[in-house]
């Protein structure tokens, strides 16, 4: 990873207007900019969830989706979900595919934090055991797809805002047909 990161800034309409350095657009006035989400199955069927590091600047210690990002400038995204699936939690995924591709969300955090993007949603599958980065994750669980819809539906505040919204959107976790079709 390079130094200093950049996210690709975006219009209302989803256009690219230009880049910033990543750390100075998680702010309070965070400008609209472009990420991505992806969601790991393994061949058992079950999804990966982890736990993002406590020193993160948004949503410290919240359980997340497998991993998420930020294509950098000119990067395709597939690429970019490739690059960070190695980084986040040393794993090697397959059969990536577009599930949400106009998933687009703003959130506020405790601290006052915003986070707001258009993120585009992977689905991906591996055969590999998470090496998670200790700068990027605390934990990791593989859970089955059901469980985890339970636990959103009774405890969403304990997740991510994006996981929630996403979860919903995809209803990937509430029907297991899904994820036995997409295995």
């Amino acid at each position: 990873m390079s130094e200093t990161e950049y996210v690709v800034l975006l219009d209302d309409f989803g256009n690219d207007i230009g880049t910033a350095p990543k750390a100075s657009v998680h702010d309070t006035e965070t400008a609209l900019h472009l990420a991505f989400s992806c969601h790991v199955l393994n061949g058992d069927g079950k999804v990966l969830v982890t736990r993002r590091a406590l020193h993160k600047k948004t949503w410290p210690g919240v359980w997340t989706n497998s991993f998420c990002g930020h294509p950098a400038p000119a990067e395709p995204l597939a690429a970019a979900v490739h690059r960070r699936a190695e980084f986040e939690v040393g794993l090697r995924v397959r059969d990536l595919e577009l599930a949400l591709p106009q998933f687009r969300y703003r959130a506020v955090d405790a601290s006052g934090i915003v986070e707001h993007e258009i993120c585009p949603v992977f689905v991906a599958h591996t055969d590999d055991d998470p090496r998670p980065n200790p700068d990027e994750v605390a934990e990791y669980r593989w859970v089955d797809p059901l469980d985890l819809a339970a636990a959103l539906s009774a405890t969403p505040w304990a997740f991510s805002p994006w996981l929630v919204l996403q979860a919903q959107q995809l209803h990937l976790f509430a029907d297991p047909s899904v994820v036995r079709r997409a295995s």
